[in-house]
């Protein structure tokens, strides 16, 4: 949906981030498996999947209905709310190209932080051979970083139609091909709409969010559960984050600069 207005700086940013969506999506239409993934393929447990998709069900499950007031004592959420405030008062007087990428530079360095802090922890765990008992911190550190980019652009995570969105740009982030242009298309919906075509209940998409988490993370997991080597799939932690991290962003700056030319009109 392209909505027509007079500001020519809306109007750039706007065709820009419809390219980085469609490159996002192109870069993303088939599953490379790498030369690691096939040599751990053979040593991985046949239950292994299960037991991965029901830890990271357990750790969504325990995050949100738990952790999220741990996670906001990381960071000043009302001086974040404050910052867009001021931020978007800017954008308005102004509307500049700057001054509407301004939420976007912030979301970029809270990003780069919570990328750091995820690789100390998960070549430490994978270190001492913790694999799955990882995953709790794996999915915080992922909520905290998704939490901290939708304060950076106006818009809380408090409801569950927000926990949804998030969950589907977790699941998003993590897919391919046709799986990852419908999820898409469901996240633009929610974006144009605020509300979803396709409601389901919580668990349900808790568990589609954790399958996909699984089928990437499983060899990584596995190998993070065997001391000292398990450094190198701990490492990996930041691997995925960045996957969520780069989506969230995306689709967070797809959906204010939506908003902003609906607002326009």
């Amino acid at each position: 949906m392209r909505l027509k207005n007079n500001q020519p700086a809306i109007n750039t940013e706007w065709e820009k981030i419809l390219r980085e969506e469609q490159r996002f999506i192109e870069k993303r239409q088939e599953k490379k498996c790498s030369l690691l993934n096939q040599k751990l393929e053979e040593k991985v447990p046949e239950k292994l999947g299960e037991t991965l998709e029901a830890a990271f069900e357990k750790a969504f499950a325990l995050v949100f209905n738990k952790g999220t007031s741990i996670i906001e004592k990381t960071y000043k959420r009302d001086e974040l709310e404050k910052t867009y405030k001021v931020q978007q008062f800017e954008a308005e007087l102004r509307k500049s190209k700057k001054s509407l990428n301004a939420m976007k530079k912030k979301a970029t360095q809270t990003g780069a932080l919570n990328l750091m802090l995820s690789g100390v922890s998960g070549v430490g765990m994978g270190a001492l051979g913790i694999g799955l008992p990882d995953i709790p911190i794996f999915i915080g550190m992922l909520l905290k970083n998704v939490y901290e980019i939708a304060l950076h652009y106006g818009f809380n995570y408090d409801t569950e139609e927000e926990k949804y969105f998030i969950l589907l740009i977790i699941q998003g982030a993590n897919s391919y091909g046709e799986d990852l242009n419908e999820i898409n298309k469901e996240i633009n919906h929610y974006c144009q709409c605020e509300q979803l075509s396709h409601k389901c209940k919580m668990s349900e998409r808790i568990k589609k969010a954790s399958k996909t988490l699984s089928s990437e993370l499983i060899y990584m997991k596995f190998l993070q559960g065997i001391p000292i080597v398990g450094a190198v799939g701990g490492a990996y932690d930041v691997v995925y984050l960045q996957r969520v991290n780069e989506y969230a962003k995306l689709k967070y700056h797809y959906r204010y600069l939506f908003n902003q030319r609906k607002n326009m009109k």
